[in-house]
């Protein structure tokens, strides 16, 4: 009973300092990502998944620009993640794998001349 207070007896070591709270990387991040138009896909806090590319943010909200939808301005608190990627293929590449699964299924049901 003789470290009074103390845990057994660390009390005077210090542990890692936690990470920072803010890094201020998110400016340039953002800027990087609208300057190269990189298709994201931005995960809002009620589960909805948007994508599309940030076309401009300030310090509230980013301007999310889509393709055959409205463009929309959400506020970052409502923004649980930003993901590089839409996490969804290409519709050209989508069709090229397509045609080409057809064209391999063709080729396997089709009798050879040699037999």
């Amino acid at each position: 009973m003789g470290s009074h207070g103390t845990l057994n007896g660390l009390a005077g070591r210090r542990g890692k300092t936690p990470p920072p709270e803010e890094t201020f990387e998110e400016v340039a991040y953002l800027k990087w990502l609208g300057e190269k138009q990189k298709p994201v896909s931005i995960k809002l806090v009620d589960g909805e998944i948007v994508r599309g590319w940030i076309e401009y943010y300030d310090r509230n909200m980013v301007r999310l620009t889509r393709e055959g939808a409205p463009n929309l301005f959400i506020f970052k608190h409502e923004i649980m993640y930003i993901a590089e990627g839409t996490g969804r293929e290409s519709t050209r590449k989508r069709e090229a794998r397509t045609a080409n699964a057809r064209a391999s299924n063709a080729e396997s049901q089709s009798p050879r001349a040699d037999e």
